[in-house]
């Protein structure tokens, strides 16, 4: 296993043209080419406006045409590809919102489908429900490099802790999350969040978003960010449009867990409910 990994976190704006959308992210990459990065991330829906009545409009089943681009991008830059999320339709119409990833020889080598649909109603806030159109995944996702575990999640995920702690517990010792949150839970939980799943389950987290577009109908909150084991913020964006390479170390994770030892000391003899 190699230590150190450098991490491109691709903050795209979201058109409602599907292939200047795949053109873009090839031009972020292409951006952070001359930094040599081995993982690239991006935001969740990054080729489709997030938008209910958008998802069935440019859902594609898996080898399909976006698919591709993506999986040449991968072959073409020599990274391993994480690439956001995108709307994937199955051979029985059903639609979810799912992320590929692919590596340097653009070979799939994991796949996630959004198990938590966001439905949500924040009064004053937010109202929203994935559940309109799309179909919840039923998976746990982890996949292994020649660098470390890595877990995958997508946005709403992030939320139910389960879903990092298990990949935590399968080995994981990066978590990645393309994710939109909004401006309603963007100020409140975005940093919280991330802090908190990367100090429970001491690996690090890499929340990836879309930059925000105030002309859209859902406004991305931004602020792509990474955070240590420790729970330390070692890179953030703003809310527009960037690309940045931070490089980890990974030797972090394993410093961390002998000295604080959580996850070795849970007791799970006790961690089941008692029913009266």
């Amino acid at each position: 296993m190699k230590d150190k990994i450098k991490i491109a976190q691709l903050q795209t704006p979201v058109c409602d043209d599907k292939e200047k959308n795949l053109e873009t992210l090839g031009e972020y990459l292409n951006k952070v080419s001359s930094s040599k990065p081995d993982l690239v991330t991006a935001g969740e829906m990054f080729c489709c406006p997030y938008d209910n009545s958008c998802f069935p409009k440019y859902a594609e089943p898996e080898g399909a045409a976006a698919w591709q681009r993506l999986s040449a991008y991968a072959r073409e830059f020599g990274v391993y590809l994480q690439a956001g999320t995108v709307p994937e339709r199955d051979e029985q119409g059903r639609i979810y919102n799912t992320a590929y990833v692919f590596d340097p020889r653009g070979r799939q080598i994991a796949k996630h489908r959004k198990v938590h649909l966001f439905d949500i109603d924040v009064e004053g806030g937010q109202s929203f429900r994935e559940s309109d159109t799309l179909t919840a995944g039923d998976q746990i996702t982890v996949f292994d490099t020649e660098f470390c575990r890595i877990g995958l999640c997508i946005c709403f995920d992030c939320r139910f802790p389960e879903m990092a702690r298990i990949a935590s517990l399968e080995g994981a010792q990066l978590f990645l999350v393309p994710a939109a949150f909004n401006m309603t839970t963007g100020p409140a939980h975005w940093e919280l969040m991330f802090r908190s799943r990367a100090v429970d389950d001491q690996m690090f987290v890499v929340g990836t978003s879309d930059a925000r577009d105030m002309n859209a109908s859902y406004h991305a909150w931004g602020h792509s960010m990474i955070v240590d084991p420790w729970g330390t913020v070692i890179s953030e964006m703003d809310e527009n449009p960037d690309a940045r390479v931070t490089e980890i170390d990974l030797a972090q994770v394993d410093r961390i867990r002998r000295q604080l030892p959580l996850l070795s000391a849970r007791r799970d003899d006790l961690y089941t409910l008692r029913r009266k």
